[in-house]
Parts: C-alpha cells; structure tokens; sequence
C-alpha cells in the first residue's frame, strides 16, 4: 500500500499568517525524504490552502524526486481571478494522478463521492481534456458505490474510496458495526479491481483505523493529510511520518 501525503493543511497555516512561514517546500521535501511514496494537494478556486504556485512547486518536486504527485479537485471548477479552473491547472502541469471530488467551490471538506447519474456524457466530455499523459483518472466514490463497469467508458481508470463513515465506525468501536463496515470496503475493493480500477482510499485516517482499513482487501494507495499534522502537534513531524510509513507498509 502506497502512502501519498495530503499537504493541505501546511498550506493553511502558512496562508493564514500571509507568508511562508512554515514552508510548504520545506515539509514536501521532508516527507519524500522520511519515504512516502507521493505528494497530494487539493487545490480550491478560493485559494484558501493551496495555490497555482504550490501546484508547480510539487510537480518539479515530484518530478525530480520521481515520486507520484497527485492533483485533487472539482473537474467542473471554473477559472476566476487567481485561479485558472481545475482542468486548465492540471494540463499545466504533469500529475501522476488526479482525483476528482463532487465538492462545491465553498465547501470545506470532501463529505461524499460522485453518484453514477453525476458520470454523464458532459462529465465524460470534461474527463477528454485532460492530458494524455496522466497515468490515473480517478474518482472519488462512496462505499455504496456499484456502477464500476460504466468507468473505463468515462476514462476513468482509479477511484478513491471516502473513508469518512468507515473512520466513524471505527471511532465508535461498536465490533458489528465494524464488521459490517469493512465488509463494504472490502466489497468495493473486489469489485474496482474485478474492472481493472486501481483502488486508493482517503479521509480521515489515522493510526487508529488504518489497521483496520488494511485487512478490507488489496488497497493500492492511502491519501491522509489531517490526521497527520494532528498528530505532528503531540508527536512531532519527523515522528508523525515515520509511525504512519511503519503502520501502512507493515
């Protein structure tokens, strides 16, 4: 299981001072440097994390260290003052992956996937313009999710499970909840992969429920940022990076 770190938050906090303090450059650099396998940054048309200039910073990062660098976002954003529409960001650049997210322009977080009505002709349309050379389109789905025979047809050839409602049950430690909740990851898992899907999966992990998540079935790839600078804050980054790497690749 690949581990791609989600930088957003660093982003935030730099932003919220109005400088570079503390350096999202630095903290990418660091985290290629302690192992993980990738980059992610989920740049959003108010600009209130990452920016047009973060994006470029982690492609030549990425690119130079040969790492995947994953660019997350609404396919359907439109350009506006400083930010140049989802699409137009991403050809300008040379992601390993994109991820698509159904997120509103002002909401605050990814609360849920796509649904199969959503993947119409005009999504389809949408999904062509992105660049060829782009290894993986995916999509971020629920853990209901069923239509994955209609994907490849789209140009969609990954998802991302949203992990949110899994990471409640979990919390809550109810044992036939738990059961019941890896046995819809593990579905999903099955099914992606019986369509050729590689299967990544993100929100809300942690070091508590990645155990977990891993005995679903054959993950590809896990994309966790806010559980990380949380635990930064008791643990330290080094640290933080290090527990996550050891816990995911054991």
């Amino acid at each position: 299981m690949n581990f791609s770190i989600n930088l957003n938050k660093i982003a935030l906090l730099r932003d919220s001072r109005g400088s570079d303090n503390p350096s999202i450059k630095d903290y990418a650099l660091q985290s290629i440097d302690l192992g993980v396998d990738g980059l992610t940054l989920h740049p959003r048309p108010d600009l209130r994390h990452a920016k047009p200039s973060d994006i470029s910073m982690f492609d030549e990062i990425c690119l130079k260290a040969n790492k995947e660098f994953n660019i997350e976002g609404n396919l359907f954003s439109p350009s506006s003052k400083d930010y140049p529409g989802f699409i137009s960001l991403v050809n300008d650049h040379n992601p390993h992956q994109v991820t698509l997210v159904p997120d509103a322009d002002g909401q605050i977080t990814s609360d849920h996937g796509w649904k199969i009505e959503q993947l119409d002709s005009i999504f389809k349309s949408e999904v062509s313009k992105f660049k060829k050379n782009i290894n993986h389109v995916s999509i971020f789905i629920d853990d209901d999710f069923s239509n994955f025979d209609k994907l490849n047809e789209i140009g969609i050839n990954s998802v991302e499970i949203y992990t949110g409602p899994f990471a409640e049950v979990i919390k809550d430690g109810k044992k036939h909840e738990i059961h019941s909740a890896q046995n819809k990851i593990s579905k999903i898992v099955e099914s992606a992969k019986l369509n050729n899907l590689k299967v990544n999966a993100g929100h809300d992990l942690n070091l508590d429920n990645l155990p977990y998540l891993k005995e679903c079935g054959n993950i590809d790839e896990v994309s966790i940022g806010h559980a990380i600078i949380v635990d930064s804050l008791k643990y330290g980054f080094k640290d933080t990076i290090n527990m996550y790497i050891e816990e995911i690749k054991k």
